[in-house]
């Protein structure tokens, strides 16, 4: 067994590896966005309704909340590169499969396996990172993470357009064929070697994970959009009682696949906390603003999507400086700093005038992005760095899942506050800031323990 890289990989590796991480990272994000695009497109040429055709985000969406925490504790025992690259291979293949779809029930099988794929690269995601640069450059590698993603998500609208405008739908997921032959061809040598822990994998947490997030998720879903009040009650509860069962395993554990053994570390807890509230802020904003822009300032759906783009913009311009900025003493002031940053964006947008030019309306989603930007790099590197370098996989994908929850939880509130407020414009805006606000409070909260950049004593190498 090759040794693990204890502070890092040498330089060039460190940029290969690199690399494929966010080759990877940039293609599953981007394939989180498209779809959405394309499901007017795709309801229309395979024949079937706008209700049904949701089915293609969802399914992805889906297969990647259950088995991110599974996949994340299996890194750990095999190996953070052979689940990283089992995923990127499952979710190059699948996307073909995708491509090829006839049918919407196939598409919908093809984009679970999809993300699965995805679920491996993304659980993968922080511990390879982590592995990759030395902790002298965890921030700065932690802000360039962010840069990918923030990029990914921007640009997803304006790709996915631009596929449609010019070919068939099949190409929105064909793309994905050679890039991924490349990022496998990258990884299969440039990746971090770790030592694998020696415990068995925990089946029954897995389903237990499985029984809480798919359940709760589509129940909560169902009773915020109206649905089938008793399936949408059954599937809350399904969650509930699978997630009480879940918690008691974990807790009698000494490393538990729901990672409450980290949720202990003060920096961790407190970071994931903050995360999964400024990412409900996040798509509860997201979800409500194409709203009000069409229907209260008049917008068109081109100009939304313009006006929409400075938030993500203003992200990729400032993680990677907030990441630097992380490596320093200033570091633990960021986030509450970002947080209340985006706060005061969301309030100014809540309030924007009617009749605002093009202008007036950019730089406050400029203001929400730059504020969100400096929150995320110095909190995730909080995250990876006071986490032990064994549960590091965990880390990642407690991080991941926290992400993802918010931006369930946040959607599902927009679609609450549609339904029982639909003609306000400002109550979305004014949640999310209060949200916002949470996050800075508890970020500077944050700032009065000890160093949350310090890092997890090295492990001796194999």
């Amino acid at each position: 067994m090759r040794a693990m890289e204890s502070d890092g990989l040498p330089v060039p590796r460190r940029y290969w590896s690199a690399a494929t991480i966010w080759l990877a990272m940039a293609m599953s994000v981007l394939d989180a966005s498209i779809a959405n695009i394309a499901l007017p497109t795709l309801a229309r040429e395979l024949n079937t309704t706008a209700a049904a055709s949701v089915w293609v985000v969802n399914a992805y969406q889906l297969a990647i909340v259950v088995s991110l925490l599974p996949l994340a504790s299996l890194g750990e025992l095999v190996g953070y590169r052979r689940v990283y690259q089992a995923g990127l291979a499952l979710f190059t293949a699948a996307s073909i499969g995708c491509a090829l779809a006839p049918n919407l029930e196939t598409l919908t099988v093809a984009r679970v396996i999809q993300g699965l794929g995805a679920s491996g690269i993304m659980s993968m995601n922080g511990a390879l990172v982590r592995y990759t640069y030395p902790n002298a450059q965890l921030g700065r590698a932690v802000g360039l993470n962010a840069l990918v993603i923030a990029l990914s998500s921007a640009l997803g609208p304006t790709l996915a357009s631009a596929i449609l405008a010019a070919t068939s739908w099949h190409w929105l997921f064909a793309i994905n064929g050679p890039v991924g032959i490349i990022a496998i061809a990258i990884a299969l040598w440039a990746l971090p070697h770790h030592v694998p822990a020696k415990r068995r994998f925990d089946i029954i947490a897995a389903i237990l994970n499985a029984l809480t997030f798919g359940p709760l998720i589509l129940g909560a879903d169902a009773l915020a959009m109206g649905g089938n009040p008793w399936l949408g009650a059954l599937g809350v509860a399904v969650g509930v009682i699978s997630a009480t069962l879940m918690v008691r395993r974990s807790l009698s554990q000494t490393h538990p696949m729901f990672p409450f053994d980290l949720l202990r570390i003060r920096a961790v807890g407190l970071s994931i906390g903050t995360s999964l509230t400024s990412f409900t802020a996040q798509s509860l904003a997201f979800v409500s603003l194409p709203f009000m822009l069409q229907y209260a300032l008049g917008r068109s759906a081109v100009e939304t999507g313009f006006l929409m783009t400075p938030w993500p913009l203003g992200v990729a311009v400032i993680a990677p400086i907030a990441g630097r900025l992380s490596d320093q003493p200033i570091g633990k002031a960021l986030g509450a700093i970002g947080m209340a940053v985006m706060a005061t964006g969301l309030l100014l947008l809540a309030f924007v005038p009617a009749q605002a030019a093009v202008w007036d309306i950019a730089w406050r989603m400029a203001v929400c992005g730059m504020g969100f930007g400096m929150f995320q790099a110095p909190n995730n590197r909080a995250i990876m760095g006071s986490s032990p370098r064994s549960r590091l996989g965990s880390a990642g994908g407690l991080l991941a899942t926290g992400r993802l929850a918010g931006q369930t939880v946040g959607a599902s509130l927009a679609a609450f506050l549609f339904h029982i407020a639909p003609g306000s414009r400002h109550l979305p805006l004014l949640l999310a800031a209060g949200f916002a606000v949470v996050a800075a409070v508890v970020s500077a909260f944050k700032m009065r323990g000890p160093d949350n950049a310090s890092s997890a004593p090295a492990e001796p190498e194999g």
